[in-house]
């Protein structure tokens, strides 16, 4: 069930179905943003993916799920594909450069639903791919 609900939320993601991730959450679920800072509660989340929305367009690929024997862990690894679309917050001006990452998530279940999210990713790689240099 609980390797189900986690390939539910990234079958929503990858259809850019907002509602669909949220129905896979609690009403208190903890986020752990990569490098950043921890939020908390489905609309910090729905935040969250509103800016995530305008400053990347993402996709799941290599998906592989695991999940601890009770269901109440689960872990993902992933790649995505991504085009950064606008600039996001402290970063790099974005142009509609393509990037690819390596990715990890971690999740808390609880009665069914994702409790917590953390996602860890490597910034500095992500950064030397949609760096743009200097021009002349």
């Amino acid at each position: 069930m609980s390797e189900a609900l986690v390939r539910r939320y990234y079958t929503a993601f990858d259809a850019g179905d907002w509602a669909g991730m949220l129905e896979c959450l609690t009403e208190d679920v903890v986020h752990d943003i990569n490098q950043g800072r921890r939020e908390h509660g489905v609309e910090a989340f729905r935040a969250f993916l509103v800016r995530m929305e305008r400053s990347y367009r993402e996709r799941v690929e290599d998906l592989v799920v695991m999940a601890t024997p009770d269901g109440h862990r689960a872990a993902a690894e992933f790649t995505i594909r991504g085009t950064y679309l606008a600039a996001d917050d402290g970063l790099p001006r974005a142009e509609g450069q393509s990037y690819v990452l390596p990715v990890g998530a971690f999740f808390a279940i609880r009665d069914g639903k994702i409790s917590r999210v953390t996602n860890y990713y490597n910034l500095e790689n992500w950064l030397a791919q949609v760096r743009i240099p200097l021009r002349e």
